[in-house]
């Protein structure tokens, strides 16, 4: 099983925090998609921002946080600020 940590964006403090929700792997991020493990994030970390939904999007789409498309950002600033 590869780390967390093998994954674009995703450093030991991002691997930590995704632990304690219950995210141990790259195929449970994967699975459970960057909005629903923002949630989770947001629900215990409630400093949690923006930059940190990008990142795990990022994660997912394997490319670098400031690469994602401008709809792709769009789209989860508006679920962000839905939360």
């Amino acid at each position: 099983m590869s780390a967390l940590t093998d994954l674009t964006n995703i450093g030991k403090e991002m691997a930590n925090k995704l632990n304690s929700v219950a995210i141990f792997s790259p195929s449970e991020l994967i699975e459970l998609g960057s909005k629903q493990a923002f949630f989770r994030l947001k629900t215990k970390y409630p400093q949690m921002c923006l930059v940190h939904l990008y990142a795990l999007e990022g994660a997912i789409q394997n490319v670098p946080f400031n690469l994602l498309s401008e709809q792709t950002k769009q789209d989860l600033k508006a679920f962000s600020d839905s939360i």
